[in-house]
């Protein structure tokens, strides 16, 4: 046996044991988790770790290697009304990295590759009416991005991100609501079958500000988008709301991390997915944490599970953290099931056919997210693409 001393295994965000054993403790809570802008800080995932453990990395490799994508592979096309600012951030520049700090692999190398970040700033006091559109079409191979949203004091806004085509694609959202602003993101993943997303979109709500922020995915091969959003400052509000249809083969994924850090703020987070089809699959993790200082909190979280063939599976895991006694409520729940046969066997009593009371039962189960939108057109392409997939579930 070799007499040499073998260095200790140092793994981001652990905590050296009491007992000075050499031993370390594991990150057990979201607020532990290790963050840094130097891709070299993390190393590759194996699947063990507590964030990655549910994901299918083996189809993530792509995003975790730290190269150059190809020129041009993402298309992006902005409309935007008047008054609309638009600028490039290179690193260093405010507000760049004001609220977001990577936290995975792909964050960092997308943080590092986009050495000039596009800014949408909505100017103080603005009030659009019409939602910002930004569509991202993918054309094929490696891209990273990291794009700042920043919303000035009392303005009003909805931003647009839609994906479609085909890229391996590592994408961060940083995300600035000044006090006062109402602002609305939506992230629509239409992708071709063979794309592979991986998405980070980190946020901060100041005083007496709202985001609502909403993730829809039905399109791509492995689609996982992780928002974390601070409600920094006293009155701040935050609303996040999830979709997903998961078909055969899909793997769809949304870690959600709420921090009530300020007095009297609200959250109210609600996901609801459906899967169909051998080998498709969805995860839903939801962390909130009500921090010593947000007094007055009041939060709920919940994640609804449709699952509606053999051979598809949901994962859904809720955490709460409170560290204060002094709340109006904070609570969380998690459900996953089949059709409820009692409202099928209400629909068809009234002589509407099986696969038309299937039908109506997914398109009520799913509708309570559709309808917080807000934007009627994507609301109505989205009851449009359920359509399409129930059409898929029952041409079996």
């Amino acid at each position: 046996m070799s007499s040499a001393t073998q260095a200790p295994v140092t793994v981001p965000g652990a905590q050296g044991h009491t007992d000075g054993a050499g031993a370390f403790v594991p990150v057990q809570t979201r607020s532990e988790r290790f963050s840094s802008y130097d891709p070299a800080a993390f190393a590759a995932p194996t699947g063990r770790e507590v964030n990655w453990k549910h994901t299918p990395i083996d189809r993530l490799q792509p995003l975790f290697a730290d190269e150059t994508g190809r020129h041009g592979v993402i298309e992006v096309d902005v409309a935007a009304p008047e008054g609309l600012v638009q600028e490039r951030l290179a690193h260093g520049t405010a507000p760049r990295g004001e609220v977001f700090r990577p936290e995975d692999l792909p964050a960092a190398i997308a943080w590092k590759q986009e050495t000039e970040a596009p800014l949408l700033r909505i100017p103080a006091g603005a009030e659009y009416a019409e939602p910002i559109m930004v569509n991202l079409r993918g054309t094929g191979g490696l891209a990273h991005a990291h794009v700042v949203i920043e919303a000035e004091p009392n303005s009003h806004a909805t931003i647009v991100f839609r994906h479609t085509g085909t890229a391996q694609h590592a994408q961060n959202l940083e995300i600035i609501v000044r006090d006062g602003a109402h602002l609305t993101v939506i992230s629509v993943q239409e992708w071709d079958d063979d794309a592979v997303h991986a998405a980070s979109h980190q946020a901060r709500v100041e005083r007496d500000a709202t985001l609502r922020h909403v993730i829809v995915s039905f399109g791509g091969a492995v689609v996982r988008v992780n928002p974390s959003v601070e409600l920094a400052g006293t009155g701040a509000r935050g609303e996040l709301y999830g979709l997903s249809y998961a078909d055969a083969g899909q793997h769809l994924e949304s870690q959600v991390y709420l921090h009530h850090k300020g007095a009297e703020t609200v959250g109210d987070v609600l996901y609801k997915g459906a899967l169909q089809g051998s080998g498709a699959r969805s995860v839903w993790i939801g962390d909130v944490l009500i921090g010593p200082d947000a007094v007055g909190t009041d939060s709920y979280e919940a994640n609804r599970n449709l699952v509606l063939t053999d051979g598809a599976r949901a994962e859904s895991i809720p955490n709460l953290e409170i560290e204060t006694g002094d709340i109006r409520g904070a609570g969380h729940a998690s459900a996953t099931g089949r059709f409820d046969d009692e409202q099928l066997f209400y629909l068809q009593a009234r002589g509407i056919a099986e696969d038309e009371a299937r039908r109506l039962v997914v398109l009520g189960f799913l509708a309570e997210i559709i309808q917080k939108i807000g934007v009627p057109e994507i609301e109505s392409e989205l009851y449009s693409a359920v359509e399409d997939e129930l059409a898929r579930e029952v041409a079996r």
